[in-house]
C-alpha cells in the first residue's frame, strides 16, 4: 500500500512538471483546455494543465511564399507566364488557427488566383514597365483577403515575366526604330548647331582675312601631328582675292557690252538708193534681230515699202514695188534659211 502511494505521488509529480511549456521568441502557444481555446501563450515558459490543455505552436516570422509560373493572358491578348514572391507573418495566432484550416496552403491559393487575376487586367507594356504597380494591386487584394485570418501581406514581387520569342523580336525591333530615331534627332541637331556656327565663323574670317592664315597654320599643325608621309603644296590667299577681283572685272565687261547690244538692236543701216532689191545678209549681232518680240518688223529700205514679218520659228517676206503696190514676190522662210524674191530686172538671195 505505501508503495501504491508512492507511485501516484511519483505520477502527479511528473504530470505537473509535465505540464511547464517552453516557447522561443518568435513562437507563440495556441491553448485549448477541454477543446476549447483557451488563450494564446508564450513566448518563455508557461505551464498547461496536463491531460486537460493542449498546445498549438505557431511561428509568427515572416514566412516566404514563392508562387510558381502561372500562364496567363494580358489584357492585349498575349500569353505570358509571371512567377512571383510573397512575404506574410502571423498577427493573431488565434484566428489563423480557428479561422482556416491550413493557413500556408490558403495564403498560396489566395495569392496564385490574385495574381493571375490581376495580370490579364492589365496589358504588357504595363506588366514590363509598371510592375510597382501590379505588385501594389496583388498586396492590397490578398491582405483584404488574409485579415479575417490573422494574417498580414507585408510585400509581393514579380519575379520573372516570360515572354513568347515571337513578341520579343517585336519589341527588339520597336526598341531599335526608337534608339535610331533618337540618334538621327540628336545627329540633325548637333548638324544644325555644327551649321550655325560654321556661319559664324565664316562672318568672323570674311570680316578678317587673317583669321583664314591662322585657322590653315593650324591644319598645317594638326596634320604634321602624327608621322605620315602627307606632301602639302601651299597656295597663298592672295590668289583668291586675286581671281575674285579678276571674275568682277570681267563681270562688268560682259555686262556693259550687253547693255551697247541692247542699246543698237532693232536699228540697221541700209545701203545707198538702190534702184532694184540688193542682196542683203540678216545678222542678230548687226541687225539685232536677237533682241526682237516673236513678231517684229524690219524695213529694208526707207521708203521702198520693202518689209519682212519674223516669226519664232519661220518669216513672212512680202515684196512691193513703191510707186504701183503690186506684190513682186512672196516666200515662207524658216530660220537660217535661203530664200529668193523675183523682180522684173534682177533676182536677189536673202540670208536669215
Amino acid at each position: 500500500m505505501p508503495g501504491l502511494i508512492g507511485l501516484l505521488l511519483l505520477g502527479l509529480v511528473g504530470s505537473f512538471f509535465s505540464g511547464f511549456k517552453i516557447d522561443r521568441e518568435y513562437q507563440r502557444g495556441v491553448i485549448f483546455r477541454l477543446g476549447r481555446f483557451h488563450k494564446v501563450k508564450g513566448p518563455g515558459l508557461y505551464w498547461t494543465i496536463p491531460i486537460a490543455d493542449e498546445k498549438v505552436r505557431v511561428d509568427v516570422r515572416t514566412k516566404t511564399v514563392d508562387i510558381k509560373p502561372q500562364e496567363t493572358v494580358t489584357a492585349d491578348s498575349v500569353t505570358i507566364k509571371v512567377n512571383a514572391v510573397l512575404y506574410y507573418r502571423i498577427l493573431d495566432a488565434d484566428r489563423a488557427i480557428n479561422r482556416v484550416e491550413s493557413y500556408e496552403k490558403a495564403v498560396y491559393e489566395i495569392a496564385m488566383t490574385t495574381l493571375r487575376n490581376v495580370v490579364g487586367q492589365n496589358i504588357l507594356d504595363d506588366i514590363l514597365q509598371n510592375r510597382d504597380m501590379v505588385n501594389d494591386r496583388v498586396q492590397d487584394i490578398v491582405d483584404e483577403v488574409t485579415e479575417p485570418w490573422g494574417i498580414v501581406v507585408e510585400r509581393v514581387e514579380i519575379k520573372d515575366v516570360e515572354i513568347p520569342t515571337v513578341m520579343q523580336r517585336a519589341m527588339a525591333k520597336e526598341a531599335e526604330a526608337v534608339r535610331e530615331k533618337r540618334a538621327r534627332l540628336i545627329k540633325a541637331a548637333a548638324e544644325q548647331e555644327a551649321a550655325a556656327a560654321l556661319a559664324s565663323a565664316a562672318q568672323s574670317i570674311t570680316a578678317n582675312p587673317s583669321a583664314l592664315e591662322l585657322r590653315r597654320l593650324q591644319m598645317l599643325t594638326e596634320i604634321g601631328a602624327e608621322n605620315n608621309t602627307t606632301t602639302l603644296l601651299m597656295m597663298p590667299s592672295d590668289f583668291m582675292s586675286l581671281a575674285k577681283s579678276a571674275t568682277t572685272f570681267f563681270d562688268q565687261k560682259t555686262g556693259v557690252a550687253q547693255q551697247a547690244g541692247t542699246t543698237t538692236a532693232g536699228t540697221t543701216t541700209p545701203e545707198a538708193q538702190p534702184t532694184a532689191l540688193e542682196t542683203a545678209q540678216l545678222e542678230p549681232e548687226m541687225t539685232g534681230l536677237a533682241a526682237l518680240s516673236d513678231l517684229g518688223e524690219v524695213l529694208l529700205g526707207p521708203g521702198r515699202g520693202d518689209r519682212v514679218q519674223i516669226g519664232a520659228a519661220s518669216a513672212e517676206v512680202a515684196i512691193t514695188e513703191p510707186e504701183t503696190g503690186a506684190d513682186t514676190g512672196e516666200m515662207a522662210i524658216g530660220p537660217q534659211e535661203f530664200f529668193a524674191a523675183e523682180e522684173a530686172d534682177a533676182e536677189e538671195e536673202w540670208i536669215v
